[in-house]
């Protein structure tokens, strides 16, 4: 998507760092950045905002999604989720970028685990990749969300992350949970929370948000809970293996 003002996003980071003066030993709120983008380029969006932010610390685990680059992109060190300070890069750690991040923990990664000898992937990550490649699986047209060069993968969304963000052919927002195991009926708050959060702060007039959630097993309680809610739809998901045989020279 082209920018919605002459310059990108990333640019008007640099432009907001040098106009209000931050200073390396200054911590700059979240909410402060929001203001600052809110009073100077309305137009550009909430999670837009969130996701520069989170590109833009060289020490944010979730950048690797959005491709971040190493200069352009190493402004900030994130402190805690709500507040970050410039990069100082003669103590920081080194940047992460995508293919050098380190392994994750098993806290930060590790879904619902499987029972052992299940055919079900191990993390949600692998589904997460896995679907955001292969949309159309679930529907035809569906495509992952990106707007200036961020992608819907982990899409920040009020200090939590959206597992995938996509629209679909007419152009409306599809939010995406998944679940490596059974999904329950608890899932079904966090999805509507997050729709909610995405039709308040991200979308145009006329645009509309649905939701789906993917899981090895959809539960009794699942299907009831979503039994009398609009725009939610349920998915299980099931996984084959071929095998050929390799031929020993």
């Amino acid at each position: 998507m082209a920018s919605l003002y002459d310059k990108p996003v990333r640019t008007l980071m640099h432009d907001m760092v040098h106009e209000i003066g931050l200073t390396p030993d200054t911590v700059l709120s979240r909410d402060r950045v929001r203001s600052w983008f809110r009073e100077n380029y309305p137009k550009i969006k909430e999670g837009t905002i969130a996701a520069h932010l989170l590109r833009m610390s060289v020490n944010s685990r979730s950048r690797v999604h959005y491709g971040a680059k190493p200069g352009e992109d190493d402004l900030f060190f994130q402190v805690d989720p709500k507040h970050f300070r410039l990069y100082q890069p003669q103590t920081d750690p080194t940047p992460i970028y995508p293919g050098n991040d380190a392994e994750p923990t098993v806290e930060e990664e590790v879904g619902e685990l499987t029972e052992a000898g299940s055919p079900e992937f191990a993390y949600e990550k692998d589904l997460q990749n896995y679907l955001a490649k292969n949309l159309h699986l679930l529907e035809p047209g569906l495509t992952l969300f990106e707007d200036e060069g961020i992608n819907g993968l982990e899409f920040p969304a009020g200090g939590r992350f959206i597992d995938i963000l996509a629209t679909d052919s007419r152009g409306n927002f599809v939010v995406i949970e998944l679940k490596v195991s059974k999904g329950y009926d608890r899932v079904v708050g966090q999805l509507l929370r997050y729709m909610a959060w995405i039709r308040k702060n991200q979308t145009e007039s006329g645009q509309l948000v649905r939701g789906i959630i993917v899981a090895r097993h959809i539960s009794e309680d699942l299907l009831l809970a979503c039994s009398g809610v609009q725009g939610v739809q349920l998915f299980e998901y099931e996984l084959s293996v071929s095998l050929r045989e390799a031929r020993l020279e």
